[in-house]
């Protein structure tokens, strides 16, 4: 046996660091807070008081997700305070689409060892998004894990929590033939499709993350690590003043698979595909490895962040608003009737 005293930093695990990424992070933190935060960071729970007087049948909503390969980008790029604006987006849009406002967020950050300048930079990014959902980040975890994550690199995951009234839950029931379908403008990306993207950028195109994406006029970089668009505030200014009657978040599955999820029996929804303007970037990945059309529509956004379904009344007035908000958005599409077998979505060339 040896006498050489062993300690937790000879094993890859660093306290003090981690300490020390605490404290870089406790303004961050603050930032985010609302008035029902009730603890400050470092308790073991985060303490947030709903305020029922709002509400007369206050329902929570809970939504997580992560940002997948697009942390592949931040590491080749060794940019970080951007993707934790996409892990917040990636939660808070994912709840909206119930007509939830976001409370609070909680985020989780695994790395093989932790570098807290790098760490504060992802969640530098976590509190704006936070700060753009109007939410509070009132907890989270670091996971120092030596030997599980190569060097560098680490995995982020968010929870967030918002509230909605029991009567005005969106849930696609009140969906009907004849309402219009108004796509939101993305802005990129976001979050999805990144394992396609790199193989057609990096192997098709034999791009590196410097070089400049023809027809972008930015580099691989400043292209594929554009934040995902935060719609929370666009969206719950629409519901003060109109009713809408689904919601879908383009996410992962791209329109063929997001939209179908919020249709009611017998509806279809026809989307458009020359009414939006679609950004340069999918047609060239599009290009880049000969992708066929349904193919690119069920992985990436192409050019559309959220689908609102909306009565034809109020589709213009709706579209104005928007406008006014600083969002880009279009009438992309219509519900018409279909039978039990139909396909619920169908994509038009005019």
């Amino acid at each position: 046996m040896s006498d050489q005293r062993i300690t937790y930093k000879d094993a890859g695990v660093d306290i003090a660091a981690g300490n020390s990424f605490v404290n870089m992070i406790k303004p961050l933190v603050k930032s985010t807070y609302r008035p029902e935060v009730m603890a400050d960071i470092g308790g073991f729970g985060g303490l947030f008081s709903l305020n029922t007087s709002k509400f007369k049948n206050p329902v929570l909503v809970s939504g997580t997700d992560g940002v997948g390969t697009k942390l592949k980008i931040a590491f080749m790029a060794d940019r970080h305070e951007t993707v934790g604006i996409d892990l917040v987006a990636m939660c808070v849009n994912d709840i909206v689409v119930q007509g939830a406002e976001p409370l609070f967020f909680l985020d989780y950050l695994a790395t093989g060892a932790l570098l807290p300048e790098k760490a504060a930079a992802v969640v530098k990014g976590i509190a704006e998004g936070c700060r753009q959902a109007g939410c509070a980040l009132i907890g989270g975890e670091t996971a120092e894990m030596p030997g599980f994550y190569s060097d560098g690199e680490y995995d982020i995951a968010g929870f967030a929590v918002g509230v909605v009234d029991r009567d005005h839950i969106i849930d696609g029931s009140g969906i009907g033939v004849g309402n219009r379908l108004i796509g939101i403008a993305s802005s990129g990306l976001h979050s999805n499709g990144y394992s396609l993207a790199r193989k057609l950028v990096f192997d098709c195109m034999g791009l590196s993350i410097d070089s400049e994406l023809p027809g972008t006029g930015r580099t691989v970089a400043d292209e594929f690590l554009t934040p995902t668009r935060i719609y929370i505030r666009s969206i719950l200014n629409l519901l003060k003043d109109f009713t809408i009657n689904g919601i879908a978040h383009i996410t992962g599955g791209g329109l063929l698979e997001n939209i179908p999820r919020i249709l009611p029996r017998g509806c279809q929804a026809a989307i458009h595909l020359p009414r939006w303007e679609r950004p340069a970037l999918f047609d060239i990945l599009q290009k880049a490895g000969n992708v066929e059309r349904d193919e690119m529509y069920r992985t990436f956004n192409m050019g559309i962040g959220m689908v609102l379904v909306v009565s034809e009344k109020d589709a213009e007035d709706m579209i104005d608003r928007l406008t006014g908000l600083q969002e880009r958005a279009w009438i992309i599409g219509e519900i018409t009737s279909c039978s039990e077998n139909s396909e619920n979505i169908v994509l038009v060339e005019s």
